[in-house]
């Protein structure tokens, strides 16, 4: 008997001076485990440079030597062997470092739907060797351009420019710029990642709303209420002067012409605060082009408010905009989509109540879907004495006007027809 079999006669004995001759069994099964995960992770990094023709060409290499060497059968190993070399040449095509320096440029990171972004890949060789031919991959959006790339001189330099289409509104992401190296026969290849991704705002595509097509807004600013603030001030009219008026409320322009002493007539009015509230409930609309239509016409809408100053809030049902800048907006207005859950439309009047209690206007955009009995229901919710415009967004509808209750109801079927809308929904105001 021997010795580890004396000392360990029984089990109790055999626990009891297992601890030293167990700790030595665990560690060598612990190295023969970590050894087996080495090769196993160094086998997947090989698999992973192999394409799918390589793999099939190195299943056939097997089984050929397989095959050839149990039934002696000189012609599968001479096709074994032909595979082998074949293999080992495309794995000696790759190998080396590629120490290229990889620069991705885009002239622009936000565009408005269908202009055309362009951007720049410069590739760099700083080593003092020449690198071999490469193709570059660059993943834009959901597609992959491959761009090739020369033998580069030590120091030297290639440069491709490309352009990415644009038509329609979402984030593009630009990028990775990987490097591709592969044999002629395409059996192995070597891919390396050179730069990161960036992003590609595609903003909705606007309208500029000048002179009539945007008075409505600036006649706002002729609402009177009785929230004021020290701003809230505009002036209404001349007439003559009485004793106690302050000198410097003088027109002198006027008494000049009429020879009487007139001064100006304050008002206190409430600072204009327009309301753009989205619909992006997917029940409402049609289809995808109209949901478009409608966040570029409250996005118009937006941006105009925004540059004739007055203070804007923006919202959908489920999320709000920011607009301290007019990027922070576009950008907002870039991701909204549409939601499948369902929601009475209603909502959309009580957050604009919740969100500026104030507002001296509320201008909602839906789709054709809305029923007047929704619309009238939202307008019931608006904040009062606000003026309530809904914009309904139809495909192939006539650009119209209507009223439901104190709503006015304007329909448009493209952007373009958005500012001769407002125009007439100006019109209709005097």
């Amino acid at each position: 008997m021997s010795s580890r079999s004396a000392r360990c006669s029984n089990a109790e004995e055999c626990r009891a001076h297992g601890t030293a001759d167990g700790g030595t069994l665990g560690t060598t099964d612990g190295r023969e485990r970590s050894t087996v995960g080495l090769w196993s992770r160094r086998v997947e990094l090989v698999l992973d440079h192999v394409s799918p023709i390589g793999r099939a060409v190195v299943a056939a290499a097997v089984g050929c030597w397989t095959l050839g060497l149990l039934l002696h059968v000189t012609e599968l190993n001479v096709i074994a062997l032909t595979l082998t070399v074949m293999l080992v040449l495309a794995v000696l095509y790759v190998l080396g470092r590629a120490d290229y320096v990889v620069t991705l440029d885009l002239q622009a990171h936000r565009v408005e739907a269908g202009a055309r972004a362009v951007g720049r890949i410069k590739v760099a060789n700083p080593s003092g060797r020449p690198i071999l031919p490469s193709r570059v991959e660059l993943t834009v959006g959901r597609a992959t351009a491959q761009l090739l790339v020369p033998r580069l001189t030590p120091e030297g330099t290639h440069e491709e420019l490309f352009a990415v289409p644009t038509t329609r509104r979402e984030v593009l992401i630009i990028g990775p710029v990987r490097s591709m190296r592969d044999d002629p026969l395409s059996l192995v290849r070597r891919q390396v990642t050179w730069a990161t991704k960036q992003d590609l705002f595609v903003h909705p595509r606007t309208v500029r709303l000048d002179g009539a097509s945007s008075g409505f807004l600036r006649d706002l600013e002729d609402t009177p209420s009785a929230d004021l603030s020290s701003s809230d001030i505009a002036v209404h009219t001349l007439r003559e002067y009485t004793p106690g008026d302050d000198r410097r409320h003088v027109h002198w322009r006027t008494t000049a012409r009429t020879g009487t002493l007139m001064v100006r007539q304050f008002e206190e009015t409430r600072r204009s605060h327009v309301v753009v509230a989205l619909d992006n409930l997917s029940a409402q609309y049609e289809s995808a082009e109209e949901f478009e239509l409608a966040v570029s016409v409250a996005a118009s809408i937006a941006v105009q408010t925004r540059r004739e100053e007055k203070e804007l809030t923006a919202f959908t049902v489920d999320d709000r905009q920011r607009t301290r800048t007019h990027r922070q907006l576009m950008d907002d207005f870039t991701v909204v989509d549409q939601l499948r859950d369902r929601f009475p439309f209603h909502v959309l009047g009580r957050k604009a109540a919740d969100l500026a209690p104030g507002a001296s206007a509320v201008l909602m955009v839906t789709g054709p879907r809305t029923t007047a009995s929704e619309l009238n229901t939202a307008a019931g919710q608006l904040p009062v004495g606000a003026m309530a415009v809904a914009i309904r967004c139809e495909e192939g509808a006539d650009v119209r006007r209507s009223a439901i209750g104190r709503l006015d109801v304007v329909t448009v079927d493209s952007l373009d027809a958005l500012p001769r809308a407002l125009r007439a929904l100006r019109e209709v105001g005097r």
